[in-house]
């Protein structure tokens, strides 16, 4: 049994796929991917993944604003707790810094992971988080706001391991997407190799970043079964223990969530 525990089925183009939502889901469970969570990237998605969470029995979802969403008027704190009410909102993100694609708003951004972990500590539910090229913004925001109250997850991780290494101090997992795959990824594979298994995770992030051996193609859910087979690999292990630690660790990131 495998989990994406990061896709994002409310993103996919499903006319140029030439398939719908059913059978994206169908097929990751096909390939015993058993559960997945469909991870918000702005507010005004929270009505569509009610509807994909109420659909799909195996479905989560957040709610959440990604760092580089430019909106007219930012949520308050009572907005993101307020859809996050839903019997199926697990978590709250994606949130987080991303300095590589809009570095000229880092203050805007900050006020927003503030107040994203501020929704999370009142709901109660973990953080997702996303973080690029913004490390110690980062680290330090989730210390001072002591977001490890909730805990979450660094999804997508790229960075160092001195940065996976304190995240897991501030009681967070690390979570790897087909990046780790990828031939020039040789710092990430050494992080995962380094990174206790108890405190990984494995995602698609689906539509992005799909996974050798099927790079360059349209990521879908059910593809997060090459990553666990590349950290199986990386670490040693065979793949069934990769899987049932990965999936036991994402029913412990969501707590009593479920």
């Amino acid at each position: 049994m495998f989990i994406d525990t990061h896709c994002h089925l409310q993103l996919l183009d499903y006319v140029k796929l030439g398939i719908d939502m059913d059978t994206v889901v169908q097929q990751a469970i096909e390939n015993q991917v058993l559960d997945l969570l469909c991870v918000a990237t702005h507010l005004d998605q929270s009505a569509e993944l009610y509807y994909i969470a109420e659909k799909y029995i195996n479905v989560k979802v957040s709610i959440g604003l990604h760092p580089n969403e430019e909106i007219d008027q930012e949520p308050s704190v009572d907005d993101y707790v307020l859809a996050a009410k839903h019997p199926y909102v697990v978590a709250i993100g994606e949130t987080g810094l991303d300095y590589f694609r809009t570095p000229e708003n880092m203050e805007l951004q900050h006020q927003r992971f503030r107040n994203q972990i501020h929704a999370a500590q009142q709901c109660n539910k973990p953080l997702i988080v996303h973080t690029r090229n913004a490390k110690e913004d980062t680290l330090k925001i989730l210390r001072e706001e002591k977001a490890e109250t909730v805990g979450g997850v660094l999804h997508c991780f790229t960075e160092d391991l001195d940065m996976a290494m304190r995240a897991l101090d501030l009681n967070f997992y690390i979570s790897f997407s087909g990046i780790v795959t990828f031939n020039n990824a040789k710092q990430l594979q050494e992080v995962a190799r380094q990174v206790p298994l108890e405190r990984i995770l494995i995602e698609t992030d689906s539509p992005y970043l799909a996974p050798e051996p099927v790079r360059g193609h349209v990521n879908l859910p059910a593809n997060v079964r090459h990553v666990a087979e590349f950290i199986a690999k990386l670490k040693g292990l065979d793949l069934a223990t990769v899987a049932a630690q990965t999936s036991k660790n994402y029913f412990n990131f969501l707590r009593d969530q479920l």
